[in-house]
């Protein structure tokens, strides 16, 4: 904002300096004029008063006429601009031609310079009133979302250049609280669960621990009794063991929260997007999207967008770089939307993994990632009431995403 300001403050300082210099130089150009006028006046005056005639005045820049008064009738009416002389008793009438007039010159340079330089102020008040104060508002709210500050609603703003930003930051602001709410609200469930399963586990594992002392200490002398005694322990085991299962179930299902809307929208608006910023960002790579009858799918268009943008990333990372082709096909009330990429190197056996949380294939290699891309594919597209399948066909990779067509 200060920066704008002393935009603003050189302008207006600018602008002076114009007026100052225009009218410097029509000023002196005035002068010059009437010097010149004078001096041939001048000229004439003393022409006349030596040879007692008019002189020539064909090389005078600004003498147009010399007229001796001869009758008091119009000598004086004249329409051009003159002035009287008495010239050896007898009046003159020394008529001049202003080439420059002074008065309607500096007013008409002076009017379109003031006129330019108010249309420029205004559009510069303008934008620094409607484009950089709400900027400047707006530039710390990054920061303060970065920070955790996500409790406090954005102001609203009928900026018809920021309104639209302030309205994506503030649903940004309400997914991050979100998500942190769902977040916390997880680990505290986890926690009392596992704390809850922890319990569980003591009363089995002491029973263990005194069955095993009793019979390392010979208490059970009768082998019917060191039987049951055994099989109790294994009874108890079980139960620890189901417990243990209890506590990795909960740790590799429902790991992200997914909000997926319900709507309807036609299959292009994904496909046109997915197209325009994935032909920018291919650079060597064919990328090829074939031909296919536009329909109403239902479900969540920015969460199938995120789909494929996975589906596609993988692609990149993990195939040979030559060709990235989606094709389109129908199966009952459903669109098929295959990506498949050149140069699978997975194998055949870990590809029933490849939508599992935390599993990375042996063709990972130095490829950063968490192991999360196709999980999340999976469940968005269960979610929205598609599904998702992957296949090996002659070494190329082949994704299908499943969409619900509108029925």
């Amino acid at each position: 904002m200060k920066s704008f300001n002393k935009l603003i403050a050189l302008f207006c300082i600018m602008v002076a300096a114009v007026f100052a210099t225009v009218n410097f130089v029509l000023l002196r150009e005035n002068s010059r004029q009437i010097n010149l006028r004078n001096i041939e006046i001048s000229r004439v005056v003393r022409g006349i008063s030596e040879s007692g005639k008019v002189p020539d005045i064909s090389g005078c820049e600004t003498i147009t006429g010399v007229f001796e008064q001869s009758a008091e009738n119009g000598f004086f009416d004249s329409h051009s601009e003159y002035v009287i002389r008495e010239i050896n008793g007898i009046l003159y009438r020394i008529e001049y031609e202003d080439m420059y007039d002074d008065s309607v010159t500096v007013l008409a340079v002076n009017l379109v310079i003031g006129v330019l330089a108010v249309s420029v102020l205004i559009v510069l008040l303008y934008i620094r009133h409607s484009i950089i104060k709400p900027f400047g508002e707006i530039t710390e709210l990054p920061y303060e979302l970065a920070k955790g500050k996500l409790t406090v609603p954005l102001k609203e703003s009928k900026s018809r250049y920021f309104g639209k930003l302030l309205w994506g930051l503030d649903m940004l602001r309400e997914t991050l609280e979100r998500s942190k709410r769902s977040e916390l609200e997880l680990q505290r469930e986890k926690k009392t669960m596992l704390m809850s399963l922890s319990h569980d586990i003591k009363t089995p594992l002491s029973a263990i621990k005194l069955y095993s002392k009793a019979l390392s200490n010979g208490i059970y002398t009768d082998t019917d009794k060191q039987r049951e005694t055994a099989e109790s322990i294994n009874a108890k085991a079980d139960e620890i063991e189901q417990l243990v299962s209890e506590i990795m179930k909960s740790n590799t299902e429902d790991i992200i929260h997914f909000e997926v809307k319900k709507e309807e929208f036609y299959l292009s608006d994904v496909i046109n997007g997915i197209g325009a910023y994935y032909r920018d960002k291919l650079s060597g790579t064919d990328l090829l999207i074939g031909e296919y009858t536009d329909c109403m799918i239902t479900g969540d268009r920015d969460r199938l967008a995120e789909v494929l943008q996975n589906i596609i990333e993988n692609a990149i990372k993990y195939g040979d770089g030559r060709r990235i082709s989606l094709s389109f096909s129908d199966e009952e009330d459903c669109r098929l939307v295959t990506v498949v990429n050149t140069g699978c190197t997975l194998s055949e056996s870990e590809l029933p993994h490849i939508f599992d949380s935390f599993w990375r294939g042996s063709n990972a290699g130095t490829q950063n990632g968490s192991g999360l891309g196709l999980y999340i594919c999976r469940s968005l597209m269960n979610a929205m009431g598609g599904d998702i399948f992957a296949e090996i066909r002659d070494g190329e990779m082949c994704v299908t995403a499943v969409c619900r067509k509108q029925r």
